[in-house]
């Protein structure tokens, strides 16, 4: 099967790593007896050969080999392979012409004894294999005599992509998803075959889809229990090997087609939002504890791309935080905490685990200072003031978690009573360790967040006593002179040391905190300057924006920051804008540079939005967008495929600036 493999000329091929001269043995421990081995092959061909996805040209010189691995019905675990081989193809120019090569392969494959095997290559025999009909006749046949649960839903995911990839057949394969949708096949089966429908034909669907679908899933639920415990008895599956691709399988659910069939009717159903709230609705009720975990993970993705009204859908979220089953629990406070003050239908639910598991109130990784844990992280988030006595409960402990004022800053005013704990610790952190970063930061976030006032001193402590060298040491000054920027006094001292910053790397931020304390132009327009001349972006962004804050009396900046509107970055553009009408009042100038950062780059649509707001009236002519924003019922980094773990917070505050717009709008016309 690795004919040929040592005249390949491996070492003048290129993988993500590098030189392919590897390759030859990752392919040759894919056959190994030793399944370790095989693990550590498997890792090696994800991990460099098909990194990321990506396709190199050893990938392509792998694609005989592979094919030839996966026909030699010795070899342990060739699914894997031909998994592996159908990702290489899958979509990419080059290397699907070298799979459609061998596509023959995928027409023997698919009746393979090897159950893993059939299900791999079901999907590579409709992707590779030009010849519908008999594509489909194979893919009839092989229905019709299958056993396995998992190959009869690879071989019903296949129809569908046979749908999608050759419509001028689609009724042949439509009729036979129909069939498979219907009594009396079984409720997997059924279930699978609704999904493809739903994405195919959704005319095809029972007009009561999402009671049929709740009926289903708890028929096949049933069934798999009394499979479990058949297998509990006979002993359990060898445990997969601590190598990466080892590691991937364990974090699966643990009923993975089930999550595999859900996942493909919420994606089917995407524009029905009211559908899908009604199926997680059964899911999140459903009697198994494993589909209720599914139907958590699932509502996290309508959380992040719908605006509708989330409240029923989030307390029943937080009623899964009761339960005995560690992968709920963990799926439900995961999911909550990506919600922050949506996540107040469920706060009942998080207080009591918080008081129920102290154990639970921090976590702590190989390396680093602990963070908060996952429970208590969001309940603050959601803005409960139950969080902040048991904040002040970890805070008097030895190590302050690294995300502690992320967190404050959720819970507004009712953190205030922190401050005393939080300027305690402050002044007790050494000037000249390398545990000084890792300790000032998040007390200075949490102070900084909490405007305290009081903590001037403290403050001041660092920014005159830290020597040069500490690592991290500018991480540290930056923390604490936004401290003072936000703080905004003149106590003694502050003004000697932040000018003393002005000729630093942290001019910008120095130049803004001066202005905030004195409020002097002369004082920081010649830093401002230099740093609008600077080679990194993010130095003058800082710039630009302080420099909207001194505004008129900025002017002389006026060149500068036309320069900005005209760089390829929409994040610099946009600052500049602002900066540049703030400091000329050149709406029309400026006005063109927001319209097209909005509709190019949503991420900047909240900076955009802020900046029509302090233009008022002059910002009229771009209101349309905003009324389009708030009459959009998708959240605006789904569109742009983000899945940050803030994508809802900065949603909301999107809509709550552009509600800002929109009344002030009125209030002019008024």
């Amino acid at each position: 099967m690795f004919t040929g493999i040592d005249e390949v000329d491996w070492a003048s091929l290129r993988h993500a790593y590098g030189s392919a001269e590897d390759v030859p043995g990752l392919l040759r421990g894919l056959a190994s007896e030793d399944p370790v081995e095989r693990a550590n092959a498997l890792d090696g061909m994800y991990g460099a050969v098909h990194h990321q996805g990506m396709v190199y040209d050893s990938t392509l010189a792998c694609v005989p080999f592979l094919l030839a691995l996966a026909t030699r019905e010795g070899v342990a675990e060739r699914g894997e392979s031909v998994e592996l081989v159908v990702g290489i193809g899958r979509g990419r120019g080059s290397a699907e012409a070298a799979l459609r090569a061998g596509a023959e392969a995928f027409a023997v494959l698919v009746g393979d004894r090897d159950p893993g095997v059939r299900r791999a290559a079901a999907e590579g025999l409709v992707r590779f294999l030009d010849q519908p009909g008999r594509v489909l006749g194979l893919l009839r046949q092989r229905i019709a005599v299958e056993h396995d649960e998992r190959v009869l839903f690879a071989l019903v995911e296949s129809l569908g992509l046979f749908v999608r990839r050759y419509p001028a057949r689609a009724a042949e394969a439509l009729e036979i998803l129909a069939t498979l949708g219907a009594p009396p096949c079984d409720p997997g089966l059924r279930l699978a075959a609704l999904g493809q429908l739903a994405g195919c034909a959704p005319d095809l669907l029972p007009a009561d889809l999402v009671p049929v679908v709740v009926a289903l899933l708890g028929e096949r639920s049933e069934r798999r229990r009394s499979g479990l415990r058949v297998r509990e008895d006979t002993g359990g599956p060898e445990p997969d090997p601590d190598t990466l691709a080892g590691r991937l399988r364990r974090l699966r659910p643990s009923d993975e087609e089930g999550a595999r069939l859900m996942r493909t009717l919420h994606t089917a159903l995407g524009g029905r939002p009211a559908d899908r709230v009604a199926l997680l609705e059964g899911q999140l009720t459903a009697p198994d504890s494993t589909d209720r975990c599914n139907g958590v993970w699932m509502s996290a993705g309508l959380f992040r791309e719908w605006r509708t009204d989330h409240s029923a859908l989030v307390a029943l979220v937080g009623e899964q935080l009761g339960t005995a089953a560690d992968r709920l629990r963990d799926a439900a406070v995961s999911v909550l905490g990506e919600l922050f003050h949506l996540a107040a239908p469920a706060a009942d639910h998080l207080h009591a685990l918080v008081i129920a598991r102290p154990d639970l109130w921090t976590q702590r990784w190989e390396r680093g200072a602990p963070a908060l844990g996952g429970v208590l992280k969001s309940l603050a988030r959601s803005g409960d003031p139950r969080a902040t006595p048991v904040l002040a409960e970890v805070l008097a402990r030895p190590v302050v978690p690294d995300d502690l004022g992320r967190v404050i800053v959720h819970l507004g005013r009712s953190a205030a009573p922190l401050a005393p704990a939080l300027r305690h610790r402050l002044g007790r952190v050494p000037l000249d360790s390398p545990e000084t970063s890792g300790r000032a930061v998040p007390l200075l976030s949490a102070l900084t967040a909490l405007a305290d006032r009081e903590a001037v001193p403290e403050v001041l402590r660092l920014l005159r006593g830290m020597p040069d060298g500490v690592r991290f040491r500018q991480r540290v000054v930056e923390s604490a002179v936004r401290a003072l920027d936000v703080f905004g006094v003149g106590a003694e001292g502050v003004v000697p040391v932040l000018r003393g910053l002005l000729e630093s790397e942290s001019a910008g931020v120095a130049a803004g905190a001066l202005w905030s304390v004195e409020e002097n132009a002369s004082a920081v327009l010649p830093s401002l300057l230099r740093e609008l001349s600077s080679s990194d972006g993010q130095r003058r962004r800082i710039a630009a924006d302080v420099l909207a804050r001194v505004g008129a009396p900025a002017r002389v900046a006026s060149d500068g920051l036309a320069r900005m509107i005209g760089a390829e970055c929409e994040e610099e553009r946009v600052a500049g804008a602002r900066a540049l009408w703030r400091v000329t009042g050149d709406a029309e100038r400026v006005l063109p540079v927001l319209r097209s950062a909005w509709t190019g780059q949503p991420c900047v649509r909240g900076t955009v939005a802020a900046c029509l707001v302090g233009m008022g009236t002059a910002g009229a002519p771009l209101h349309d967008l905003v009324e389009a924003e708030l009459a959009a019922p998708r959240r605006h980094l789904a569109w742009a495929g983000g899945h940050g773990s803030q994508d809802v917070l900065e949603d909301e505050r999107l809509l709550d600036i552009c509600r800002e717009v929109r009344a002030g709008g009125e209030g002019c016309r008024a």
